[in-house]
């Protein structure tokens, strides 16, 4: 069974201003799977239509057309949600709470039993890097601590499936080292693990699959095999299947 599809999906953004409605395709006729346990990830240009996915898996968005089942079931479903971890490209936490009590009141929120809950906090902190600084505010954290702090909460009802948007964002190389190191530590679990990135070095380093998004269109799958041991090999995949939407053009030597 699979971790997570979309089959035929496609997301219409409809705006009204002034009497006139205006619409943008997010997404058109995109099928995704990714099966259960393998680490899959969502490469594109911002615009490409990655969060747009991230957000139809997560129920928050709803698709114009087409499914989008989540460990067997449609979404939106609460239990189904229940069973996943999220973190969104930028941390969106309460700064007047200290790391401690921030993942205290995540973990109530996502039913981790108040036995052993202290226990369960101080290790996931530990395990972020967070251990030294649980007992400051989130606003004296840095950018990079945020992170750290939102990828705590995502993890901390131990879910079966972690989405990552753009997970690395804000982070010095040592903390991404780390949460490469993290991605594989949840893959040895038999977590499955889907996250989008531009990051094209960091893609082929953990991932066993990769989905190229271009205009919100899959574009490419690979495999792991397709690129290991080939300098370059994703990187250039990545450029012959995407194509710019901001007007912006090519750099002429």
């Amino acid at each position: 069974m699979n971790a997570l599809s979309l089959r035929g999906v496609r997301k219409v953004y409809r705006r009204s201003h002034l009497g006139r409605v205006t619409e943008t395709v997010g997404l058109d006729a995109l099928d995704v799977e990714v099966r259960r346990g393998e680490v899959f990830g969502l490469l594109g240009l911002n615009g490409s239509g990655k969060t747009t996915t991230i957000k139809l898996v997560m129920g928050l968005h709803l698709p114009t057309d087409g499914a989008v089942e989540v460990l067997g079931r449609p979404v939106p479903d609460v239990e189904v949600l229940a069973r996943i971890g999220y973190t969104p490209e930028s941390a969106y936490l309460n700064r007047a709470l200290t790391g401690r009590e921030n993942l205290r009141l995540f973990a109530a929120l996502s039913r981790v039993p108040a036995r052993g809950r202290e226990t369960r906090v101080a290790e996931m902190l530990e395990r972020v890097g967070l251990s030294r600084a649980m007992d400051k505010r989130l606003s004296e954290y840095s950018k990079g601590m945020l992170q750290r702090a939102s990828l705590a909460q995502a993890l901390i009802h131990d879910p079966e499936l972690v989405i990552l948007d753009e997970p690395v964002t804000g982070l010095d190389p040592l903390a991404i080292k780390e949460v490469r190191t993290l991605i594989l530590w949840l893959k040895e679990r038999g977590k499955t693990v889907l996250f989008s990135s531009h990051d094209i070095s960091e893609v082929e380093r953990v991932c066993d699959r990769i989905g190229i998004l271009s205009a919100g269109r899959l574009a490419k799958t690979m495999t792991q095999d397709e690129w290991r041991g080939r300098p370059d090999a994703l990187e250039d995949a990545f450029a012959a299947s995407v194509a710019r939407t901001d007007g912006v053009g090519e750099i002429k030597l």
